[in-house]
Formats: C-alpha cells, sequence, structure tokens
C-alpha cells in the first residue's frame, strides 16, 4: 500500500534534531506560568494513571508526570530530544518510557491511555493531518480519557493576523540563546501551521472529542482540555 502521510522527521525543523539546540532548548522556551499536571489532577490524573506525551521534546512534562503517574510513554520523532529526555531521567531516578515515533506513526501498546498531552507540537502538521492525528489519539484513549493540547493556536480573525504577528515580532528576543528571536517567529508563519481557533474546535469535535475548557488570553497560544466522547 502506498504510504501517503507525511514524514513528520522532516517537518520537525532541523533545530530539533541538533544535540546542541536540544541542550539550550528549554531555556529558549522559556518559565512557564500552567502548571499542566495541576489542570490534569482536576481530571483525575494520579497514582494509577496511564498517560502519553506526544512531541515530548525535553521531557518538561513527561518527568514531572513520571513522579505522579503509573506509567508516562514520551513520544518524540527526535532521536536528540529523547537521548536528552532519557539523561534527564536517569539522573532524576524517574521511569519514563520513550518511542521514537510522531503524531501520525506511535503505535500504542498495552492498555489505553488515561490521559494524552500534547504541548507546541501539532502545529508541525497541517490541518489535514492534524485531523489524523486527533483521531489517532481518541483511538489510544479509554472512554472519557483526556486530552491536554497546548500550541501556537491564532484565535483571531483572518483580517487580525498581520496586527498580530506584528505584536508577536515586536515582543521577541535578541539573543537566540535565551529566546525565539523575530526570524524565528517569522519562520514560524512561513514554514509550520498554526490553525485558527475556529477551525480547530471544530476538528476537535469531529474526531471525537468534547472541549471542556479553552483558553488564548494573548491570542497566539491556546490551551484546550478535551474529553474523548
Amino acid at each position: 500500500m502506498t504510504n501517503w502521510l507525511i514524514d513528520e522527521l522532516a517537518y520537525a525543523g532541523p533545530e530539533h534534531l541538533d544535540p546542541t539546540f536540544v541542550a539550550g532548548f528549554d531555556r529558549k522556551q522559556g518559565a512557564d506560568d500552567i502548571d499542566d499536571i495541576a489542570v490534569l489532577e482536576g481530571y483525575g490524573l494520579g497514582e494509577d494513571s496511564v498517560v502519553v506525551d506526544l512531541g515530548a521534546g525535553t521531557g518538561r512534562f513527561a518527568l514531572r508526570a513520571a513522579r505522579v503517574c503509573r506509567r508516562v510513554v514520551a513520544v518524540d520523532v527526535s532521536p536528540a530530544m529523547l537521548a536528552y529526555l532519557g539523561e534527564r531521567a536517569d539522573a532524576e531516578g524517574v521511569t519514563v518510557e520513550r518511542a521514537q515515533a510522531g503524531f501520525l506513526s506511535y503505535e500504542h501498546q498495552g492498555e489505553p491511555a488515561d490521559v494524552v498531552y500534547s504541548r507546541h507540537a501539532l502545529h508541525q502538521l497541517p490541518d489535514l493531518f492534524k485531523t489524523q492525528a486527533l483521531v489517532r489519539i481518541a483511538a489510544m484513549l479509554k472512554p472519557g480519557g483526556i486530552l491536554r493540547l497546548r500550541d501556537l493556536i491564532l484565535d483571531v480573525e483572518p483580517s487580525e493576523v498581520p496586527a498580530l504577528a506584528e505584536r508577536w515580532l515586536a515582543a521577541t528576543a535578541t539573543d537566540p540563546s535565551v529566546g525565539y528571536t523575530a526570524e524565528d517567529i517569522a519562520q514560524h508563519f512561513r514554514e509550520e501551521y498554526s490553525t485558527f481557533s475556529w477551525l480547530l474546535e471544530p476538528m476537535l469535535e469531529r474526531c471525537g472529542f468534547e472541549v471542556l475548557e479553552a483558553s488564548n488570553p494573548t491570542g497566539a497560544f491556546g490551551a484546550y482540555t478535551c474529553r474523548k466522547r
């Protein structure tokens, strides 16, 4: 059968495959004022939970989840990210399973997940393939399971995009080692696939989810908590 799916490794961005970039990734991402573990604990996350972290990166979420949950699977297309995550897990004395795969290729084994988590990764996929990722996420969740999705999601009208882009570009870092520069953000607009919230929300519903919570205070970074129907 001819494979009609995209090669997610080719869409990941070459910097995410570079061990030097990966080592400074968390510093570049900056501090995070949203406690996703606490949010998910409000929906039943606990010591018996099975969690899949899709696009796990350096393990910022997966390593914390491993201290709370019975099983955590960290999935990423980048071998450099997974190697770094493994080193951190060993150093912190926690167990995290690792799988080199993407949204479209990860094959979940064992009992269904209670929670699937993804942060700043789904925007690597065009919308057609976002829907396929969401269908696959629903399939790996148990009935009533929770999807926590955070990403670069545009909560504006089409006519407002230029103004949003200018505000975003104006707030960027000048030093690429400590934050995203204007060129980084411009490259995101040119080469990656942020979706409008008013398109993503119907996509979530058509792919089998009920949106329980949604927020996007800046108009550019959205957070969704969804339940599998």
